[in-house]
């Protein structure tokens, strides 16, 4: 049972957990495993059988009283510059107020930010409005400067476990906003591991627009996971998924069967913009005419027997380095 911040009722028989959310607003995700094309069928009913519902329809009651229609801002382009403060007033509203949070919360109702005050950016001088400005960016660049550095190098991947509860976060917010940043909605640890990469092996930035690269895993030296195991392309300016003429976006674990392999045994992936000969094709992986981030994702990460990436940036089993293809 998930419930808000301001349910103080009796959980009822049959619940065998209760979440009480610290905000009006929750997100849910489920993701369930698909073992190739043939699998599909499987899933469609293990999906068929997830059900959502409020309380009352759990207990046979009747609803309570709709929840007011919540008129949310029209999101623009300057909502994380200096007019952030309209947006964060307007979600404060549905966010009560934690202890750990209780002395931010009076620094921030020093200058009329908080649950629904009117911060008027243009009653500001010219000069506070750029002091704003200024503020602004540092900020962001403080939470990019902590998201590249989040967790160990190894082989130029960094390895990290920056996802957790609040109680995770011991309150530094600056790793949580990095965090959040790097990947929003991240597991911890034991659910998923995501290696972050946007240097080759050597250091250098990785770039589709100037190199091609590959990326090798040894002959059954694969992610160690007990679920599955992805490498995803994503657009190093924007963090999205890149368009590309195959609609290949990740290179996966349950794809090993169509993948083709070294004389060795060893797997190599084919990271470049333009489509590679045809004994390469089946092993390319779409990248972008410019920057490049890669996310490689462990889930359920093995702890025994070795090898394992646990614990995060020690273990047993590091990521291979992204090489200049020649």
């Amino acid at each position: 049972m998930i419930s808000g911040p301001g349910w103080h009722g009796v959980t009822p028989h049959g619940i065998l957990k209760a979440f009480q959310s610290e905000t009006q607003f929750s997100l849910l995700i489920f993701r369930t495993q698909l073992f190739g094309s043939s699998d599909i069928g499987n899933v469609q009913k293990i999906q068929a059988g997830y059900t959502a519902q409020t309380l009352s329809s759990y207990t046979h009651q009747p609803a309570p009283p709709p929840a007011p229609a919540v008129d949310f801002p029209k999101f623009t382009d300057d909502a994380f510059k200096a007019d952030f403060p309209k947006f964060l007033n307007f979600i404060l509203q549905f966010c009560p107020e934690v202890a750990e949070e209780a002395a931010t919360r009076l620094q921030f109702a020093t200058i009329n930010i908080g649950a629904g005050k009117t911060f008027d950016v243009t009653q500001l001088s010219d000069a506070q409005k750029a002091d704003l400005a200024s503020a602004v960016k540092d900020g962001y660049a403080a939470i990019q400067t902590r998201r590249d550095q989040i967790g160990k190098n190894v082989n130029n991947w960094r390895v990290s476990a920056p996802f957790g509860s609040r109680d995770f976060y011991h309150g530094d917010l600056l790793l949580r906003a990095a965090a959040a940043m790097a990947g929003i909605f991240g597991n911890d640890a034991e659910e998923a591991m995501y290696p972050m990469a946007k240097t080759d092996g050597i250091g250098a930035p990785l770039d589709g627009s100037k190199y091609k690269y590959t990326l090798t895993f040894a002959a059954n030296n694969y992610p160690p996971v007990n679920a599955f195991w992805s490498v995803t392309m994503y657009d190093g300016k924007t963090q999205l998924l890149i368009d590309n003429p195959i609609n290949r976006y990740l290179i996966s674990s349950t794809m090993l069967s169509t993948l083709k392999k070294n004389p060795d045994g060893s797997l190599t992936m084919y990271i470049q913009k333009d489509e590679p000969s045809a004994d390469k094709k089946s092993n390319w992986l779409p990248a972008p005419n410019g920057p490049i981030y890669l996310v490689m994702r462990l889930y359920w990460p093995r702890k025994s027997p070795p090898p394992s990436i646990l614990p995060p940036g020690e273990g047993t089993w590091s990521p291979p380095g992204i090489i200049v293809a020649r």
